[in-house]
């Protein structure tokens, strides 16, 4: 028997890099497709990773005040019609409701592509006073939006987000709390999935639907492509005056308050997969990982060998640790391999001949290394392991991200730029729309990622046009 015989099915990433993130998908068991084209089955090992996501960042929500509620996911139609730029932004991507039953509906409903109305309607029921603001909200939930092109975690018609709406007195406490949210999806991304990003600001042309201004964190995947990872909008009074949301303030006026809204989705495990993966599988960073420990019995028959590993299993459980045994009848490199194609962090072996001298070997996924470690020290031991992992796969991330980013003011030199490399090309921008349209003709897709925050100055003129730069923007091809 071929102990590798799944693993080696797995397309090499450099060969074929769509078909190798198919593969990981759908061997390491995160989703399957389904009839219902677009939409899948997030299997367990998939959903227990966005369950830790789903953890780690409501924790980190919460430590800000945000508490949780959950709304409809159906909108009456003359309620998404309310906020018209929000409309239109959405509408190609909307599904209706147009039947209850076998009774054709007095009114159309939207399959919520995102909240924002259903807030809105919220608000304007619940907003009076400042003494009522702020209000700061999210809803865990599903959303539907009819894409034409799909791919598992990275673009599906429905998918798995988090959607936080706030609403605030004061324009000030606003853009405050969208900079907050923002912040926590940086560190988020880049502690516990160990995926560098760049963040900026984006342009008006790639701004989220009706907001006054939208900002976002982008990482870069291993075919040098951007993947959008999570937004945080502004979107000032404009809603709140389609909606008539209005309160009185300390000066017993009336006016309108300003809201924020900000999201993250299961992209993110698709981001996990592009960053890190390789060709024998995932390779999932210990924070985020649902089993940072395999212990893998060699010779498990032998009593010694089974007891150690089952006190090994029961030690690192009390000690808190994320860790699982792999009892079953198969080979030890039929273990090895699974261990790795799940990609669950670190694997220990424990076998008689180590046993002899008191040690087991544990074996890091993302790097192979083999660290021998007596028994008694695994549990104060393996924590240490799994934080210079985690490290080290940032690290490395980080370098891959920087040996990608390059910079071009000229048209003749970002197109090179684009056709003989992958990644970020940083440019200077007139801040024109029209710019962005060419530069994006020109090079077969490059868009504007985003603003940073801190601009370098790289040319007094626009790379496209040779007007007068306004910002030093990100440009890459995106998912």
């Amino acid at each position: 028997m071929n102990d590798k015989k799944f693993v080696e099915a797995i397309t090499a990433r450099d060969v074929d890099f769509a078909k190798w993130y198919t593969d990981v998908v759908t061997k390491a068991k995160l989703c399957e497709y389904t009839s219902t084209k677009g939409c899948m089955v997030y299997m367990p090992n998939g959903y227990a990773i966005w369950e830790n996501i789903q953890a780690n960042l409501d924790k980190r929500f919460k430590d800000t005040g945000v508490r949780n509620v959950y709304m409809p996911m159906l909108i009456p139609e003359s309620l998404l019609q309310k906020e018209k730029d929000h409309v239109n932004g959405f509408a190609p991507e909307v599904a209706w409701v147009t039947h209850g039953g076998s009774e054709p509906l007095e009114e159309r409903l939207c399959i919520r592509p995102t909240s924002e109305v259903l807030f809105c309607e919220h608000w304007q029921k619940n907003v009076n006073s400042y003494r009522d603001l702020p209000m700061v909200y999210n809803q865990w939930c599903s959303v539907l939006r009819w894409e034409k092109t799909t791919r598992p975690f990275l673009r599906s018609k429905e998918f798995l987000w988090q959607e936080g709406h706030t609403i605030h007195a004061t324009q000030e406490e606003a853009e405050a709390r969208t900079e907050m949210m923002l912040n926590i999806y940086h560190d988020f991304v880049e502690e516990d999935l160990a995926i560098p990003v760049v963040w900026g600001r984006k342009t008006d042309s790639e701004k989220f639907a009706g907001a006054k201004a939208t900002y976002t964190i982008e990482a870069l995947m291993h075919d040098g492509k951007a993947l959008q990872s999570g937004t945080s909008h502004y979107f000032g009074d404009g809603f709140c005056k389609a909606f008539d949301v209005k309160f009185v303030n300390q000066d017993n006026k009336m006016e309108y308050p300003h809201q924020t809204s900000w999201g993250l989705s299961t992209r993110l495990i698709g981001a996990i997969i592009m960053v890190h993966g390789d060709d024998d599988g995932l390779v999932l960073p210990p924070r985020i990982s649902p089993v940072q420990a395999m212990i893998i019995p060699i010779a498990h028959q032998k009593e010694e060998v089974a007891n150690v590993a089952n006190k090994l299993y029961a030690d690192l459980k009390a000690a808190g640790m994320k860790v699982d045994i792999d009892l079953s009848k198969k080979t030890p490199g039929f273990k090895f391999s699974n261990q790795e194609l799940l990609g669950i962090p670190v694997r220990i072996e424990v076998g008689p001949r180590d046993l002899e001298n008191g040690v087991v070997t544990i074996v890091r996924r993302d790097n192979r290394e083999k660290i021998i470690v007596t028994i008694d020290e695994v549990v104060t031991k393996l924590p240490e392991i799994l934080a210079i992992m985690q490290k080290d796969m940032y690290q490395k991330a980080k370098d891959f991200l920087n040996n990608h980013i390059t910079s071009a003011t000229t048209m003749p030199e970002m197109l090179e730029k684009f056709a003989n490399q992958t990644g970020f090309v940083k440019a200077m921008w007139c801040g024109e729309e029209a710019c962005e349209d060419e530069i994006k003709a020109q090079t077969g897709g490059a868009t504007s990622r985003c603003i940073p925050f801190e601009e370098e100055h790289l040319a007094d003129v626009c790379v496209c046009c040779g007007k007068p730069a306004k910002h030093m923007v990100y440009f890459g091809k995106a998912y």
